[in-house]
């Protein structure tokens, strides 16, 4: 008599198989949605990442340039020209400065095919004066919130009189 010898793939061998290639799908569906999620947000975090940026450097440009003395270069409580607490992000007034008294309109920024009005987004500048400075170092925070963000965009800088 002859052993034959049975070949091909058991049901518990088939069954795990099953199981690998359904944890690897699923595995990478969940990182294609996260990259998604990811991707439609990343024009407002460039956006948020861009006014905070523009806001220091507004107030850099202003101190260097003296159309502020180094005592406007703080928020209005302080006897300073910058608004105090969050702020629409509106265009720039006269003094070339954001979030101050004389800005304008809700900004927009042109994006690829399209136009959008930043009116879901708010800007806080604090200034405040570093500890053991003599008022010749302050801190500026730019805090950037927009709707549908969980966590601020906080950008921090520190500025001497200087310049």
């Amino acid at each position: 008599m002859q052993a034959s010898s049975n070949k091909g793939f058991s049901l518990i061998e088939t069954v795990v198989a099953l199981g690998v290639l359904v944890t690897g799908v699923l595995g990478a569906a969940g990182v294609l949605a996260a990259g998604m999620k990811n991707l439609s947000t990343s024009p407002s975090n460039v956006i948020v990442a861009q006014k905070a940026t523009e806001a220091v450097e507004a107030v850099f440009s202003a101190r260097d340039s003296h159309r502020l003395t180094w005592a406007q270069i703080n928020n209005v409580a302080n006897g300073g020209v910058f608004l105090d607490g969050p702020q629409s992000l509106k265009i720039a007034g006269a003094d070339g400065l954001v979030n101050t008294a004389d800005d304008g309109a809700i900004e927009t920024i042109d994006l690829p095919g399209r136009t959008v009005t930043l009116a879901g987004y708010t800007r806080e500048i604090l200034i405040e004066d570093v500890p053991g400075e003599n008022g010749q170092l302050r801190k500026i925070t730019v805090t950037i919130r927009y709707s549908g963000q969980i966590l601020p965009y906080i950008l921090r800088t520190f500025i001497s009189t200087y310049a």
